[in-house]
């Protein structure tokens, strides 16, 4: 970030306050929502996995970044999506039923969905490859931070003025942020001034992982913390100190993660992340003594910042940097094909079979993901050059 900060201060500063107002709001709505929705709305797994489902909808419509990026810049479109998804926060505040619920849900997902290939896109556009990794550590550690401050605001403030409080006067303010970050284009002078819509046959492996990667993230997400609060009935102050742990420790690690992969490269950091990931999986289906349960979901968070060395390889192998904006939202789509079936593939097991049914197939997941993570190889040479 110091050498973004030094090429190109406006566009660095951009994604900074940027990506702090879009992480600040969602783990807001993150920490606050699985007790909103139990004790306040009443829902069980099946709904849980349905709602869920749902969330990732807009992730399976990531590749109209692709498009929309030919006619807006990717910071308009930043600006718009945080705007989004303080709008969508403040109607999950207004949330009574399952069906409003629903729709808050959706609308605050569509922002962060389309927030995120246009942010890692720019920072790939304006970086070498070489700082890459590391800069897009620097920048989800930021993330962590913002993240560290809302799981802070929650715990604090949670019991005093209500879930739904919080909801509105964060939404709001997250929505004000956007709206007054949209007439500004800091910085776009030094990016690519063309963007291209392509699917190349070499990428497969990097398609592949992204659908995988997905697959695994979502059967986390959804069931770890419901199944601690769903069969352990941790209070809504237990879930705000595991993010708050979890942000706390990702501001370091996620840094960490990113120096690691610019030393050890994509592969490696990768097949360590999936096979750690298969114990934790496996703890979550066997285990019951909850200390334990909180620090393996601290690791899971830590895991998947390793998740980055997929974007970092599709950056070493582009043909052009101008077909990043496009592939990384074709991720984000391919990331959320199966998140979609998988919670309500999830929430039916669960209600069959027990708790420990999800995570066994998150076991199975892991272990195709870490047997194909072994074909990935960077070229010595890439025709594709930072535009810094």
């Amino acid at each position: 970030m110091r050498e973004l900060l030094h090429r190109n201060r406006g566009l660095a500063v951009y994604l900074i306050l940027a990506n702090f107002a879009m992480y600040f709001g969602f783990r807001v709505w993150q920490a606050l929502f699985n007790n909103f929705a139990v004790e306040t709305i009443g829902v069980g797994p099946a709904e849980i996995g349905g709602i869920q489902a749902v969330r990732e909808v807009p992730g399976l419509l990531g590749f109209m970044v692709g498009f929309l990026v030919l006619a807006l810049t990717e910071t308009r479109l930043m600006a718009l999506s945080i705007a989004v998804l303080g709008a969508g926060i403040a109607l999950t505040g207004w949330a009574s039923t399952v069906s409003t619920l629903l729709l808050g849900t959706l609308v605050m997902s569509v922002g962060f969905h389309f927030f995120t290939p246009a942010s890692n896109a720019v920072l790939l556009m304006a970086v070498e490859k070489r700082a890459a990794p590391k800069t897009l550590g620097q920048l989800q550690s930021l993330g962590a931070v913002a993240a560290l401050l809302a799981t802070g605001m929650v715990f604090l403030l949670a019991n005093r003025v209500g879930y739904r409080h919080l909801f509105w006067g964060v939404g709001a303010a997250a929505a004000l942020v956007g709206l007054g970050l949209l007439p500004f284009r800091f910085g776009e002078e030094g990016l690519p001034p063309q963007r291209q819509v392509r699917v190349r046959k070499r990428y497969w492996l990097y398609y592949a992982l992204a659908f995988l990667l997905g697959s695994r993230r979502h059967i986390f997400t959804t069931f770890a913390i419901f199944l601690l609060v769903k069969k352990y009935g941790i209070p809504v102050q237990t879930t705000a100190l595991l993010f708050l742990a979890n942000s706390l420790v990702n501001t370091y690690a996620y840094q960490w993660i990113g120096k690691l992969v610019s030393r050890l490269g994509e592969r490696t950091v990768l097949s360590v992340g999936f096979a750690l990931l298969i114990f934790v999986f496996l703890g979550y289906a066997y285990l019951s003594y909850l200390p334990l349960l909180y620090a393996l979901f601290v690791v899971d968070n830590v895991i998947f910042g390793t998740s980055m060395a997929n974007s970092t390889y599709l950056q070493k192998i582009a043909v052009s940097e101008e077909e990043l904006t496009s592939n990384l939202s074709l991720q984000q789509t391919l990331n959320h094909i199966s998140a979609v079936v998988i919670p309500v593939i999830g929430g039916t097991i669960w209600a069959l079979f027990g708790s420990k049914a999800p995570f066994l197939m998150g076991v199975g997941i892991v272990t195709l993901s870490l047997t194909l993570v072994q074909f990935m190889r960077i070229p010595k040479e890439n025709p594709v050059g930072a535009n810094s």
